[in-house]
């Protein structure tokens, strides 16, 4: 007799139930909503905002059908896209510049499958619609950004050396220091190369004046250019991962290109201005000597600039930038031992340290105020009086912060600012009914398919050609269950893959229902003739799977974006379909014919 143990039947059952469970939210679609994100650092995302969003509906008559609420964004969802477009607006000017609010779309999955981790498989840009940017990045900027760092720490380490010089300055891609004598020369020269390994040095002189030339070596040109890219594409996936914009993909495209796609969200401009948003920690002196209220009344002392302190009070701030944000390892909120206060904890690097020591050391009793600039404006978070020198690389910022804003600005901190500056050459936007069209002919595509496929192998292997759509069935919701757990993104090649595993699929059955026709045809009774079909026929079931599954990995290894969507999909398939094929399919013959005597199977 055809029979399963127990244990393997309840697997079986197991399997195909949370491969159910775990693909219907995809079934549900998605809903056209509003995702409400902090444009600053004093910007809150709370209960309160919830509350505020709520009233601003209200009062314009607007219903929204659910609001959502995490530590990164408010989505409020509504029914059509009618009260989206307006709600967007109005939700705009009630709130303010303090938070930005971009259309996107959530799904509509039913909370109780929510609170079983059962999530919708991403959508890419080409099926849920949203902006497409491709982006380049301003390499001769990196170098001559890396160049002027270069002049600052040669400055500070001539200086420490006591090694006089009579000028210094930047010359193109090219650091020029000139000196009185041909002894200072010789030892500054010495000094900057044990200290600046990267860079290329010549010495000349000419009347009575010589000069040190300090430019990049080759490979330290190119390691910057690297660095500079990288360290963008670091730069925009925190800020777009830790602000909430939905499955962003943000990726390399060349030597000095970016590509960063944010699906669901259909603003360009807001977009955009999610992109710009990378803030930058300064450290400058504060002018202490002239009047603050001449400086009010518009008198600013030359070199100097007037801005305003976390709170609103005024204060006088030299231009002159004594350290940069780019020396921070990393930024965590926290609380200031002393007085519980919210504040933002910063490790610098080895120079930072140095330089933050040095300024400490030759300001004491001076105030220092830390500014922290974002999208081009400059805010004073705090200006402390030094009452000691500070080394150990260790600086503590606080002052007017919540337990929130800290959170915040430890977040901006850490996402850092861009190496080299970035130019959008390339946006278009897909909208969401041009991405549901993709999405309904692909479903189309795939729905017809499986009803033909069905209406053959029914009509050819008759009750045997009904299981084996039946563990078709079973491997399509498998394969969508094991999509969404993994939180991969679907795009068009995507569904490509769903429809061509499909008809691959059906090639297990097939080779099992011929191989328990040939053993009838020899004369076996249906029981031996099943056991027969199944065992002979996988292993030819595997040789077959396995040659796909290594064209789908090289796929992948060697494939970039949509092929390698169309990979992952491939490989999954074949193994959800290795399992519904032989196992499911199995389970069911078992069922139907296992534990009676058969005189006839309906094969065909």
């Amino acid at each position: 007799m055809n029979r399963y143990p127990l244990w393997k039947n309840g697997i079986i059952f197991l399997v195909l139930l949370v491969g159910f469970l775990y693909s219907l939210p995809n079934f549900f679609g998605e809903a056209p909503a509003v995702q409400i994100s902090s444009a600053s650092s004093a910007a809150k995302i709370d209960p309160a905002l919830m509350t505020k969003a709520e009233g601003i509906l209200k009062a314009s008559g607007i219903a929204e059908n659910g609001m959502i609420l995490d530590p990164a964004s408010l989505k409020v969802r509504f029914l059509d896209t009618d009260s989206q477009l307006k709600a967007k607006d109005v939700l705009q000017s009630g709130l303010g510049e303090d938070y930005v609010v971009a259309l996107n779309l959530i799904s509509r999955s039913p909370a109780w499958l929510t609170s079983l981790g059962a999530l919708p498989m991403y959508l890419g840009l080409d099926l849920r619609g949203g902006v497409h940017f491709l982006m380049q990045v301003d390499m001769n900027a990196a170098i001559t950004m890396a160049m002027d760092r270069n002049l600052g720490e040669i400055r500070a380490d001539l200086r420490d050396a006591d090694l006089r010089y009579t000028g210094i300055s930047r010359q193109g891609e090219a650091l020029i220091i000139k000196f009185a004598d041909k002894d200072s020369s010789d030892k500054a020269s010495g000094e900057i190369a044990n200290k600046f390994p990267d860079l290329m040095l010549s010495q000349s002189s000419s009347g009575g004046e010589y000069s040190i030339s300090a430019q990049l070596k080759p490979q330290a040109r190119t390691k910057i250019q690297e660095f500079a890219i990288q360290q963008n594409i670091t730069t925009l996936r925190n800020r777009v991962n830790e602000l909430g914009v939905a499955e962003p993909i943000i990726q390399q495209q060349g030597s000095d290109r970016v590509v960063v796609e944010l699906p669901g969200v259909q603003d360009t401009a807001k977009a955009k201005d999610i992109l710009g948003r990378t803030a930058t920690l300064e450290i400058h002196m504060v002018d202490d000597e002239h009047d603050l209220q001449a400086a009010i009344a518009g008198q600013v002392p030359f070199g100097d600039e007037l801005l305003n302190e976390r709170g609103g009070a005024p204060i006088l701030v030299r231009k002159n930038v004594v350290l940069t944000g780019e020396h921070i390892n990393d930024a965590q909120p926290g609380f200031d031992n002393r007085t519980n206060e919210a504040a933002v904890h910063i490790n610098l690097d080895g120079t930072g340290s140095r330089i933050f020591k040095q300024i400490t050391a030759d300001n004491v009793g001076k105030r220092m105020a830390i500014l922290l600039i974002e999208k081009g404006k400059a805010e004073v978070v705090t200006a402390p009086v030094i009452r000691e020198e500070i080394g150990g690389g260790r600086v503590q910022i606080s002052g007017h912060m919540t337990t929130g804003e800290a959170h915040d600005v430890a977040l901006l901190l850490r996402a850092g600012a861009l190496a080299a500056p970035m130019e959008i050459i390339e946006e278009r936007t897909v909208g969401p009914s041009l991405g549901a069209d993709n999405i309904r002919k692909g479903f189309d595509s795939t729905l017809f398919g499986f009803i033909a496929i069905s209406v053959f192998m029914i009509a050819y292997y008759l009750l045997f050609g009904l299981v084996s759509v039946v563990a078709l069935g079973a491997n399509l919701f498998l394969l969508v269950a094991v999509l969404s757990l993994l939180q991969a993104t679907l795009t068009l090649p995507g569904m490509a893959g769903i429809a061509l595993t499909l008809g691959m699929a059906i090639d297990a059955n097939v080779l099992i229902n011929e191989r328990i026709r040939d053993e009838l045809r020899n004369g076996n009774t249906p029981q031996a003739a099943i056991n027969a079909g199944y065992e002979r026929a996988f292993g030819t079931i595997i040789d077959s799977n396995i040659t796909t599954l290594i064209a789908g990995i090289a796929l992948f290894i060697f494939g970039s974006g949509p092929v390698k969507g169309f990979a992952v999909v491939l490989c999954l398939g074949i193994l959800t379909s290795m399992f519904s094929a032989v196992l499911v399919s199995r389970a069911i013959v078992n069922f139907a014919y296992g534990r009676r005597r058969v005189g006839k199977l309906l094969i065909g």
